[in-house]
């Protein structure tokens, strides 16, 4: 195995480990938040999770599929976002975040950040 096979690999271990621990942290504030009323899903640097509070409860799940609103961003900015170091409005004007769908929906999603 050459030296970027190993990193490449070593890349996809990190990437499947920052993805688990993002959706840890949705679980753990989704398990204290109102359902947001619909399905919001989180394209994270090409990994997707789904949110869906369309019932009685906010559930979390690693996937693709459809939602009322999607947010696409990097880890690093949604770090950034959840830590208080950037303005989501800003991001989005900086072009940092981009959302589509329901935008009202796409409110909700501080309850979900901290």
């Amino acid at each position: 195995m050459t030296r970027c096979h190993f990193f490449v690999l070593h890349l996809k271990k990190l990437t499947t480990m920052s993805l688990d621990y993002m959706l840890s942290q949705f679980q753990e504030r989704a398990a204290n938040t109102a359902p947001i009323g619909g399905i919001l899903k989180f394209e994270v640097d090409g990994q997707g999770i789904i949110i869906d509070g369309s019932g009685d409860q906010n559930t979390i799940s690693a996937g693709d599929g459809e939602a009322d609103c999607t947010i696409s961003l990097t880890a690093e900015v949604l770090k950034k976002l959840r830590d208080g170091d950037l303005n989501p409005m800003m991001a989005v004007m900086g072009g940092q975040i981009k959302i589509s769908g329901d935008m009202g929906l796409a409110m909700k999603v501080q309850s979900l950040m901290g």
